[in-house]
């Protein structure tokens, strides 16, 4: 099981992020602005990031070329 919160607002100018937390789970901060489908969609990308250990990886780029294969 994952434990994640999810926050309506972003601590930078984006459309979502995703942090680990000290107790291991995980905030996903996602862009209010957004629409409703785009709040959804950028919700399943965070969650990939999570999903694919993503956070014990160093490369970036192809982090990120992964996790947009299915948006």
């Amino acid at each position: 099981m994952i434990d994640y919160q999810v926050r309506l607002d972003v601590p930078i100018r984006t459309r979502a992020a995703v942090c680990i937390n000290e107790d291991d789970s995980f905030t996903i901060f996602i862009n209010p602005a957004l629409s409703i489908y785009e709040q959804r969609r950028a919700f399943l990308h965070e969650m990939r990031h999570i999903l694919n250990d993503d956070f014990y990886k160093s490369d970036v780029n192809l982090i990120e070329s992964e996790a947009h294969r299915y948006d």
